[in-house]
This record gives structure tokens, C-alpha cells and sequence, in this order.
């Protein structure tokens, strides 16, 4: 932190005993916490928002305790995880927020029927949430000048760690800064997973109002804010129901590898049989001769599961060639394949036959649905016939199954900064069984991108400018322009954007139109290649190409040497880790260094395929990586 803040913000300190973080009379302060930075304040802020935006007591109260299990032991000081118990308090009256723990037995002992009973020399860490019209006004200074993001519609997280001495007296300290860093990816991780828990209604007496749930155990990627990431950008946290459920860590995991799981989530019944039947009839392609056969029939590498062939022969002849040096990442990347799989939706998320997908979701032929299966492919991208209505757009789904088209007012003017899907759906009220995702992936995608991911644009939206940015080689996504008006809402009265489409997709009797899909996003299109067209654009502040295949076009190659030379940020996401691999080639090939890790996008689409010419999962937009960042 700047010096000159440090001094100002410890005169607050003096004056008041108080600043952002503080409980009344507790005298912490997170200003005072050594290495701490405003960014750093800022996330925990937007992380303590995005929790108390899912209203977890609603169903949860303190005699609830969840396991928390951040990242390895060895990340953490004598390698030991520090606060690895959560309860929820409030929820049946009194101040909203949550305790942490040393270990669920300190939580039982300080639990008690009403309130936290105050066991002499146990430390608990407390978050909550205390309305802003008892802050102080030192507080309410520093949230303004900071900007930081309120929860709900009036309230700010106040952040302390407490423990009773011997005699009974409370005392209070602040966090430190690898406390801080833990429950930030907590709150991160428990906002995506309380939403899974399932009642057991053969747990507790019919007369009870407390709700009992059947054990739990799940593991999600927490994203770091750039200001907090040592070494990767992700870590998984694991969540656990009642606290202790085993698990095992794998010899050769990361900071941010997923602990194996030993119960999944209940799952669909329908989805069930549904996936399975996809799987048992699909046709396999060849990846040597690209002769389909049935997928019964085909053969696969002993060693990856992850290639199939229509013989002996091919196998042979492929592993000589290419799949010798590569069958170890394929093998790498179907071990993830759970860990990746986007499990929190209840509609069915395979579509490896998708007009049979979209038939069992009643929206096949349907709006823009109608460029997920082939039946319209007759029909140029941009020009399918569109009847007015959002209602009609989305297929005649039911009014709360899509976001309307009006705007959100959440905290101060700010763009909305968003960590997954879950946390989407519950800001947008959406049930888990709507399968808008599946197409809202490409413009949250964007979105994702010019907020969290590229630093520059997101400061100019944050100053109310607006960002240029050039989309390269749309095809479907020129039939859903009223899902990427949704950008215009999560802008939050901040900025504007112009995208301007370009690629040989884009019919030429659309080239040169502007769409003014919402009040601060426009969309131009222009036909044609971007290493022709570029000279005649307005200078990008980023460029972005979703599902880009830099390998399969040899146009690529022309268009990634003018990106090197522009030097303007550049994103890209494709299908499968592997994919991207193979982008990373192209690009090295064209001069350019990828210098952000490839890593899985928290808004890829849920709904899976397995390629033609293998058993790979694939995800639109599944995994993401920039140059020139």
C-alpha cells in the first residue's frame, strides 16, 4: 500500500477505532494487515458480496458445520489448513455472517442454543455483515473512497478474529494476510456448493424448524484475484457436510488439483439414462481415416481411453506418426475429466446427439436453439428468420427459465464482477434446470474477459469509457445477439462497448451494419478476414476469438502475425486443454508467446460433447488462455 494511504488511513484508525472490516468497539482493522493492498481489500469485498447474494441462511444455521479444506496443507503455515470449520449465523435471527474454526470440535463447544458461547482461549474467525446504517462514519468514508462492493442492497462484511482470555474478556486482532487469502477462496467455493445440499427429511422430527441434509462431500475451482494468485490462478476447495468426511490427496497433486471425492451430488435420473444412451449409440470417427464407426465397434489406445480407431491398422499407423508424443496429455486430460465437468445444473449435459437434446429440453427448432444442432445449417449464420420477443428468442421457454431484458441494480455503479455460473444464476434468479448457459457461455465469456480477465478494459469500464473490442470468426453467435445484450445489464450503468464482429461467416449483406443490442453494447459487422479488414477498424482495446481453432485454418496464421505486431491484449478459448496445446503451436509458430496460463473457463459451456475422432469431453469455450496480456 502507498505510504500516504497507510498514514491516512491509521489517523482514521486513531480517531475512531475503526476502518473497513471493523466490528464496533473490536479496533481491527484490515488496513493494518501487513502486505495487504487495496485491490486485495476490493476481491474481499466482491467475494463476501457474491456469498450473502445466494442467502445461505435460508436453509442454514450454526448447528450446520461444513469442512473446509483449501488448497494442499503444505500452502499454509506448519502446514496445517487455518480455520477448516464454517458455521452460518443468524439465520434465525441476530446479525447475519459466519464463524470459522480451528476444528469442529471448537465449533461444537462454542455453539450454542441462541448464541456463541465464549470458551475461554479458542480463536474464531468472524464475517458479518452489519448494516450500513450503524457503520461508523470513518467506515462509510473508506467504503466510498475504496468503492467497495455492498452485499445485498445495505450491507458491508465486517471481518475480525475473536477469542476469549481466561477471565472471559473478548479480544480482537486482525487477520493476517494468509487468513484473509484463505477465506476468500471459502467464500468463493461455499457460494457455489451450499446451493447443492439435499434435505434428508428421514433425519429430524416433523416438528422441527431446524432442516438436517444428507452427508456432502464436493470439491471447486476458487479463482485468485490477480493481486492474490502465487503460481496459479486456481485452487480447489473442498466442502464437506457434517466436517471430516475423508478424502485423499494425491501424491503428485497441486495448490490447485482436486482432493479425490468419495460421494458425487444426487444426479437426475433422467439425465442418467439420457447420457448413457448417447454414449452406446454415438458414432466414433476415426482419427487416422476418419471413417465413422459405431462406437461399440471401435477400438481406443490402451494407454490414453481417449482416441478411437476403425481398426488395428490405423491404431498402428497413427501411434507412429503423432500419438506416441502425445497420448501421455491425452491421458492427463481425461483423468480430469470429472474434475472439469460442469456438475451444478439439474437439465441433461451431454449433446453428443443434439437435436435429441434439445428435443428432450422442448426448445429443438426453436429460437436462437436453433444453432445448436444441424437442422438449419441450409441457412447462412446472421440470417436466420427471428420472430420479436425474448420469450420467442429463447424458445418459448418459461418466463423465469431466461433473464429478462431489464436492468440490475446492485450496489454502486459498478460493472458486476462474476466468478461462475452459479453465482450468475442466483443473481439472475434462474433455476439450475434452465439450459440458457448453454448459449450465454459466448457473450459471459466476453464478459469475463473485460472485467476480470484484461486489466485495461476493465479500468476504462470502471471509469464509465467505453472499450473497443474486435470478435474474431463469429458464426453461430450472429444469431444470438439478444443473449449478448445480457453484457449491457452486467455493466451496471458503467462504460460501454462496441464489438466489432469480423469474419468470412458474416453474410455480406450484413457487413458494414451496426446493432445497438442495449444502451451501452453495439455491435458492428464486417465481412471478411481481420488481416484484410483491420486497417479499416476502429484500434481495439482487446481482441478476442471464442472456440477459434487456430490450428485448423491456415488464415489464422496471417491474422496472429498482425496481432503480434498491433501488441493489443489478446484472448482466445477452444474446446479442450488439448486444443489449446495444439493452439500454443500455432501461436509460437507465428512469433507470439502465450503469457497467460491455459487454464478452464468458469463460463464454458456446461453441455458436453466427445469429439468425432475421440472419447475427449469437449466444452464450448472450454478453456481460455491470452497473448500480448
Amino acid at each position: 500500500m502507498d505510504m500516504h494511504l497507510k498514514n491516512l488511513f491509521a489517523r482514521f484508525h486513531e480517531q475512531f477505532g475503526s476502518g473497513p472490516g471493523l466490528g464496533p468497539g473490536s479496533g481491527t482493522c484490515l488496513l493494518k494487515v501487513e502486505g495487504i493492498s487495496p485491490p486485495f481489500i476490493k476481491s474481499l469485498y466482491r467475494a463476501a458480496a457474491a456469498l450473502y447474494r445466494t442467502d445461505p441462511w435460508r436453509r442454514l444455521c450454526p448447528v450446520h458445520l461444513f469442512g473446509v479444506r483449501v488448497g494442499k496443507d503444505s500452502d499454509w503455515s506448519g502446514n496445517k489448513q487455518p480455520f477448516p470449520c464454517i458455521q452460518f449465523i443468524g439465520g434465525d435471527g441476530g446479525d447475519l455472517g459466519f464463524h470459522m474454526f480451528r476444528s469442529a470440535n471448537d465449533a461444537k463447544r462454542m455453539t450454542g442454543s441462541r448464541e456463541t458461547i465464549r470458551v475461554p482461549n479458542v480463536e474464531v474467525f468472524r464475517v458479518t455483515y452489519e448494516l450500513e446504517s450503524l457503520m461508523f462514519p470513518s467506515n462509510k468514508k473508506v467504503v466510498k473512497s475504496f468503492a467497495l462492493e455492498v452485499s445485498g442492497t445495505d450491507r458491508f462484511p465486517v471481518i475480525d478474529v475473536a477469542r476469549c482470555n481466561s477471565s472471559g474478556v473478548l479480544q480482537f486482532r486482525n487477520p493476517s494476510l494468509e487468513e484473509l487469502r484463505f477465506v476468500y477462496a471459502v467464500m468463493r467455493a461455499i457460494s457455489l456448493v451450499h446451493p447443492l445440499l439435499q434435505q434428508d427429511d428421514d433425519a429430524c422430527p416433523k416438528w422441527s424448524r431446524v432442516m438436517k441434509f444428507e452427508p456432502f462431500i464436493e470439491t471447486v475451482d476458487a479463482q485468485w484475484p490477480p493481486e492474490m494468485a502465487k503460481g496459479s490462478d486456481l485452487v480447489a476447495v473442498t466442502v464437506s457436510h457434517p466436517p471430516g468426511q475423508g478424502y485423499q490427496e494425491k501424491a503428485s497433486s497441486t495448490a490447485s488439483s482436486t482432493p479425490t471425492k468419495h460421494t458425487d451430488p444426487p444426479r437426475d435420473e433422467n439425465f442418467m439414462d439420457l447420457q448413457l444412451s448417447y454414449y452406446s449409440v454415438g458414432l466414433r470417427q476415426c482419427v487416422m481415416c476418419e471413417r465413422e464407426v459405431h462406437g461399440q465397434q471401435s477400438l481406443t489406445c490402451d494407454q490414453c481411453r481417449a482416441v478411437s480407431y476403425c481398426s488395428a491398422l490405423c491404431q498402428k499407423q497413427h501411434w507412429k506418426e503423432t500419438h506416441n508424443t502425445l497420448c501421455r496429455l491425452y491421458k492427463g486430460m481425461m483423468e480430469r475429466e470429472e474434475e472439469l465437468e460442469v456438475k451444478i445444473f439439474t437439465f441433461p449435459c451431454s449433446a453428443d446427439l443434439p437435436c435429441n437434446w434439445l428435443e428432450a429440453l422442448g426448445i429443438h427448432q426453436k429460437g436462437m436453439w436453433r444453432r445448436k444442432c444441424s437442422c438449419f445449417s441450409h441457412c447462412p449464420f446472421g440470417l436466420l428468420p427471428a420472430k420479436d420477443g425474448l420469450w420467442d428468442s429463447w424458445g418459448g421457454l418459461d418466463d423465469d427459465e431466461y433473464p429478462v431484458d431489464s436492468p440490475l441494480t446492485v450496489g454502486f455503479l459498478s460493472p458486476i464482477l462474476l466468478s461462475g455460473w452459479l453465482e450468475y444464476y442466483n443473481l439472475r434468479s434462474l433455476p439450475l434446470s434452465s439450459p440458457v448457459s448453454d448459449i450465454l457461455s459466448h457473450p459471459l465469456t466476453l464478459y469475463y474477459i473485460l472485467t476480470s480477465l484484461s486489466i485495461s478494459t476493465k479500468n476504462r469500464l470502471l471509469n464509465g469509457k467505453e472499450v473497443v473490442l474486435h470478435y474474431l470468426g463469429p458464426e453461430g453467435e450472429l444469431d444470438w445477439m439478444p443473449a449478448f445484450a445480457e453484457i449491457g445489464h452486467l455493466l451496471n450503468g458503467t462504460g460501454n462497448i462496441q464489438i466489432v464482429m469480423v469474419g468470412p461467416e458474416v453474410p455480406m449483406n450484413l457487413s458494414g451494419t451496426t446493432s445497438g443490442i442495449s444502451n451501452r453494447v453495439r455491435v458492428n459487422l464486417v465481412s471478411g478476414l481481420y488481416q484484410e479488414e483491420a486497417a479499416y477498424l476502429s484500434s481495439p482495446h482487446v481482441i478476442v476469438g471464442l472456440n477459434c481453432r487456430l490450428e485448423n485454418y491456415a488464415s489464422w496464421v496471417d491474422a496472429l502475425h498482425l496481432i503480434k505486431s498491433m501488441g493489443v491484449p489478446a484472448f482466445f478459448t477452444d474446446q479442450s486443454e488439448i486444443s489449446c496445446a495444439n493452439a500454443k503451436q500455432v501461436l509460437q509458430s507465428a512469433g507470439l508467446n502465450v503469457t497467460q496460463p491455459v487454464t478452464p473457463n468458469p463460463f464454458r459451456s456446461p453441455v458436453r460433447n466427445h469429439g468425432p475422432c475421440n472419447n475427449l469431453p469437449s466444452y464450448s469455450n472450454g478453456f481460455l488462455f491470452g497473448v500480448n496480456t
